[in-house]
């Protein structure tokens, strides 16, 4: 018979349980309450210990859960995906123990939630094109690519021709997520770059700001939108978990230490 530990998904000051019904990850439909110390809870379900599936599914399950949380609470301190504890007094005893650290997270993010920004140029020959006008020794290659007979110093030349593309794409990308940047940074407490995935996003970009502020930043993303029209694409996500701007590490492992 497996066991069932306790999958948790966030952090919350409440004196008193909550119980936000079957949403738990796993699709067994496991209840997702609180396990709480002195004020101090974690959000939680039970989940058999032996056994975790990564998938689209059980992330989204994940961030759906703490999202629900967020909308009563003011704090909410975002757990990685994928932790569980064996036993609810070993999810006490961490309380216990770092009850200073999580209370004073929770002060620091009260009423701050995460929203994204995602941008991408419509028109990649539009771009390319600037990168050969803004690059001369790029137009000094291409010129001497279409006189050459001899296949490897071509190659080698297409090779050099395509390094300074590759590195005017990334200062581009960085010109370009400055500028939409500037146009927040009245509205928000700091911000962080993630990872783009291909050549026309220009920018990934976590902010934080207060909750509330989502109307404020609406108009603005608005704003962009008609600046840009012909230039950009944007995608807004807003409001999330600070999962960008927490470095919370919880390891069971060592919770009994």
């Amino acid at each position: 018979m497996q066991r069932d530990g306790k999958y948790i998904y966030c952090i919350i000051a409440s004196e008193y349980d909550i119980n936000l019904g079957p949403i738990g990850v796993g699709g067994r439909g496991d209840n997702v309450s609180t396990i709480g110390f002195d004020g101090l809870c974690m959000v939680v379900s039970d989940h058999p210990l032996s056994r975790f599936d990564v998938n689209p599914t059980n992330m989204m399950a994940h961030q759906k859960v703490i999202e629900t949380v967020m909308k009563e609470f003011r704090s909410v301190i975002p757990i990685r995906f994928g932790i569980i504890a064996a036993t609810p007094d070993e999810i006490r005893n961490l309380l216990n123990r770092r009850y200073s650290e999580f209370m004073e997270l929770l002060k620091q993010f009260e009423n701050k939630v995460e929203l994204n920004v995602r941008g991408s140029w419509k028109n990649m020959g539009v771009i390319y094109n600037e990168i050969d006008k803004e690059h001369i020794e790029l137009q000094q290659l291409r010129s001497e690519i279409n006189k050459l007979d001899d296949k490897d110093i071509k190659n080698q030349k297409i090779t050099e021709a395509g390094n300074i593309v590759e590195h005017a794409i990334i200062e581009k990308k960085a010109c370009q997520a400055e500028e939409i940047i500037d146009a927040f940074r009245k509205s928000i407490f700091e911000f962080k770059f993630n990872k783009t995935n291909s050549d026309a996003m220009f920018m990934n970009t976590a902010f934080l700001v207060n909750s509330g502020r989502e109307v404020e930043f609406d108009h603005i993303m608005a704003d962009l939108g008609n600046k840009y029209e012909n230039r950009c694409d944007f995608v807004y996500t807003a409001p999330l978990p600070i999962f960008n701007f927490i470095d919370l590490k919880i390891f069971p492992e060592k919770w009994e230490l």
